[in-house]
């Protein structure tokens, strides 16, 4: 795919925000990377497992190409939430693995259709009927970019580390200390508001 093609540009965008799901996993113990951060049990190898399985079923029977892998999270009597976490017993290279192999499946359904490429979705109902690739690359790109930011927040709560990409962080500011200031400004600044409007805004 030519990088002046607009199927090579909505490729790279997807590609990023993957890679950007991953690196937040890496140097974690098996705690960290599995633990629930968010009072709804948001957790890093969860993110992970869901994207895996959305990516294939995407890429894969939305368009009439079978992926062949087994993801019991998706079978009927599956419990709620079944592809936001990971058990004791489901390894964490697995789950990458298994994440990886997506990606392969996803890229050879985009390099072999067209953009303007048809399929169904059925759990989108009588919207999901005629879908095209390009819908649901940009599709899969917003819903990667999304749970890439819920990755973002969950990493910096359990050590602090932020930022876009590991080599390039993206962000404005300064180091650990700077931080601190900001934030401590940042809170006094919401704290003077509160009490500025009162508890009407509460």
């Amino acid at each position: 795919m030519s990088s002046h093609d607009p199927k090579a540009d909505l490729h790279r965008y997807l590609q990023a925000a993957r890679e950007a799901v991953v690196w937040k996993t890496e140097g974690l113990s098996e705690y960290d990377v599995r633990r629930p951060l968010t009072p709804t049990g948001t957790n890093l190898l969860g993110l992970v497992k869901h994207l895996a399985g959305v990516e294939f079923a995407y890429f894969g029977p939305v368009f009439g190409r079978p992926h062949g892998e087994s993801l019991p999270w998706h079978d009927d009597g599956a419990e709620p939430n079944a592809d936001m976490w990971a058990t004791a017993d489901e390894p964490r290279d697995g789950i990458l693995d298994l994440y990886r192999r997506s990606w392969a499946h996803a890229d050879a359904t985009v390099e072999a259709l067209p953009l303007d490429a048809t399929g169904r979705v059925p759990w989108w109902g009588e919207r999901g009927d005629g879908v095209t690739l390009q819908r649901i690359l940009l599709h899969m790109t917003a819903e990667t970019n999304r749970h890439a930011g819920h990755a973002d927040i969950v990493r910096e709560l359990i050590d602090g580390s932020a930022g876009m990409r590991r080599t390039d962080g993206n962000m404005e500011g300064g180091d650990e200390k700077w931080y601190g200031e900001y934030r401590d400004r940042l809170e006094r600044h919401a704290r003077q508001a509160h009490d500025r409007t009162g508890a009407a805004g509460s």
